[in-house]
Order: C-alpha cells, then sequence, then structure tokens
C-alpha cells in the first residue's frame, strides 16, 4: 500500500482496543459514584469523532448526552455541566489550546473529566482525572478515537441495564485492527480512482446521515480544506434537502458517505436524486466493505470507522497525486490566532 506502515497501524488500534477494560471500570465507577450526565468536549476534529458515540446514547439510553464545544464553555458555561457530569475530552495532541482553557474550569466545577491523548506528557495527558494514552498520528487517529468513544458508549449502556449483547459486541470489536487492515488492502486499488474525482474539482458537496455524517464533515472540514486546501461544502443528508440542493447542476461534484444503520435511507435519498441533476455523484458505501464473522449491528456501529479508514488510503493517494502533503499548513498552529 503506498506510503502506509501496516505494523504502525495495527499497532495504533489494538491500542485503543487494549483501553477497553479500563475504560468500561471507570465509566462504572463515575456511574455508581452519582454521575448525571456525559459531555463530549473535544475541539475541531477530535470533537467531530465523538459525535457518533454521542448519537449512540442520545437514540439508545436514557443517560443524558451532551456535545458543545469548549470554546464556546469557557465563556458561557452550561447548566447541565456539574460536578455530577463525566467530560470526556479528546486531543490527539494533548494541547489543544481551547480544550486546556477549559480543563481548568472544569476542576472549578468538579466534574470528572477523562481525557484520550495521544501523548502523555501534556495538559491534557497530565490533567485528566483519569487519562487513557493511545499514541497515533493523524493518518491512524480516527479509527483510535471512533474505538475509544464507542467503547465509552457501550459501558454506558451496559452499566444501565440497556444493552442486551454488550460482551458480544466487544468481542466482535476487538477484530476490528485485523479486520480493518484487510479492508484498507482490499480498497487500495481502487483508491487512487476515487482521489482522481476529489482532485479534479475545486469544490465539493459532501454528505452523509447517521452515524457516518459526522465522517463527512470531518473529511470535508479536516481532510479536504485544513490538509488540501479544497473548497468542500459538508451538508447532513437531511439538510441537503432544504437549501443545498440549489447547489446541484452538471459538473457540480457531490460525495455520498453510506453507513449502515438505521439512517442509511436519509442517504438513499440523495443518491436517487443527485443524478438527475449532475453528472458527478460519487458514493463509499460500507456496505460494500468484507467483515468476515461481524454481525449486521456491529457493522453499523462501525461504519464511520470503516469510511475512516478507507479514506485515508484514498487521502494517501491525492496528497501524492497534488503534491501537496497532508502535513503543508499556512495558518494552523503556524500564526498566532
Amino acid at each position: 500500500m503506498l506510503n502506509f506502515d501496516e505494523q504502525r497501524f495495527l499497532r495504533i488500534q489494538s491500542g485503543a482496543i487494549a483501553l477497553q477494560k479500563r475504560l468500561e471500570t471507570v465509566i462504572a465507577s463515575c456511574l455508581s459514584a452519582g454521575a448525571e450526565n456525559i459531555f463530549f468536549l473535544g475541539t475541531g476534529g477530535a470533537a467531530i469523532l465523538m459525535q457518533p458515540a454521542a448519537q449512540l446514547l442520545q437514540r439508545r439510553s436514557r443517560f443524558p448526552a451532551f456535545v458543545d464545544m469548549p470554546a464556546e464553555l469557557v465563556v458561557t458555561g452550561c447548566a447541565h455541566l456539574t460536578e455530577k457530569s463525566i467530560v470526556v475530552m479528546p486531543s490527539l495532541s494533548g494541547t489543544t489550546k481551547e480544550s486546556v482553557a477549559l480543563l481548568a474550569r472544569l476542576k472549578e466545577i468538579g466534574a470528572t473529566v477523562v481525557t484520550l491523548v495521544g501523548h502523555e506528557e501534556t495538559p491534557l495527558g497530565k490533567g485528566g482525572d483519569h487519562v487513557f494514552v493511545n499514541f497515533a498520528e493523524d493518518d491512524t487517529s480516527c479509527e483510535s478515537f471512533y474505538l475509544q468513544s464507542l467503547f465509552i458508549a457501550l459501558a454506558i449502556l451496559k452499566q444501565r441495564g440497556e444493552i442486551a449483547n454488550h460482551d458480544g459486541i466487544i468481542a466482535e470489536l476487538a477484530r476490528m485492527p485485523e479486520l480493518l487492515l484487510d479492508v484498507k488492502r482490499a480498497y487500495e486499488p481502487k483508491a487512487e480512482a476515487f482521489a482522481t474525482i476529489l482532485a479534479g474539482s475545486d469544490y465539493h458537496i459532501i454528505t452523509g446521515a447517521g452515524n457516518v455524517w459526522p465522517q463527512a464533515f470531518y473529511y470535508g472540514m479536516c481532510i479536504l480544506e485544513e490538509m488540501q486546501w479544497i473548497r468542500t461544502r459538508p451538508v447532513h443528508a437531511s439538510d441537503f434537502f432544504h437549501g443545498t440542493l440549489e447547489l446541484v447542476e452538471k459538473g457540480v461534484s457531490v460525495v455520498l458517505f453510506k453507513g449502515e444503520d438505521a439512517l442509511r435511507p436519509l442517504a438513499e435519498r440523495v443518491e436517487n436524486f443527485a443524478p438527475n441533476y449532475t453528472d458527478k455523484l460519487t458514493v463509499l458505501d460500507t456496505a460494500d466493505f468484507a467483515l468476515p464473522g461481524i454481525s449486521p449491528e456491529v457493522r453499523a456501529l462501525v461504519s464511520p470507522v470503516l469510511l475512516a479508514t478507507v479514506l485515508e488510503r484514498i487521502s494517501a493517494h491525492l496528497e501524492v497525486m497534488r503534491n501537496h502533503p497532508l502535513t503543508t499548513r499556512r495558518y494552523y498552529k503556524r500564526v498566532a490566532y
């Protein structure tokens, strides 16, 4: 595979899997101590990657789950954010400015802070009440964060008796590192063609629904915009028909991500509409990826993970094709802002 270290990938994703037991123990202790809600408070891309787990809780549990922005909470606070809150703060670097600023406020409030970081010797690596460290880099962090946050959501469901087959799901998820590597290998021959489509337009409408919508948002903002300087319009497949559809015409690129959860029909609605008005609809469907031995329930849960692992292969070809390394920045962490 182009510019890819298989063993490094396995090591990082296996590292995420290895955190499951301790994550479950920490969540169980928080609930036993009287926790009343959970906040997922990341910044930028890391925040987006928490959304499928938060959505799972919002759909399946009566335990309140909130997603908010640290930069806003530092200014306004939140009536629901109290000493009885669990706060999950992901940051690959462990130094994200807005998250570090909120950490001090959380200490004053008395919330229990769970940090998910790639580096321990950092403000967030040292500042959490419970710190989970799994080294990763940009090309391997999505799967790791998705899995860790999923383990947190599943632990809440288990402790509250809101899921019947928790242990079976965890057993299937433990197989994901090897299976994801197989998905990458199988998709590699197709990755360059998809990259060619992305390189062929300077503007893309990117859409999806359910638990893969965050991956559409993430890929548009954090990869194509930040890392490739390609303009995008990420829009939820439901909102697509309340504004964005008016921009669809011949020559306009529409990129659709399809997952396998209950919200798949919203993506299919876009898929049925767009070809009537543009000749540039491109679909990336998790149902096309083989996961031997994985149940439909778990396939639905890991749809964003599958997309992330395939999109990494596409991005690897895209940066070479455009002679624009994914690490190139003009402003991010290069100028004052």
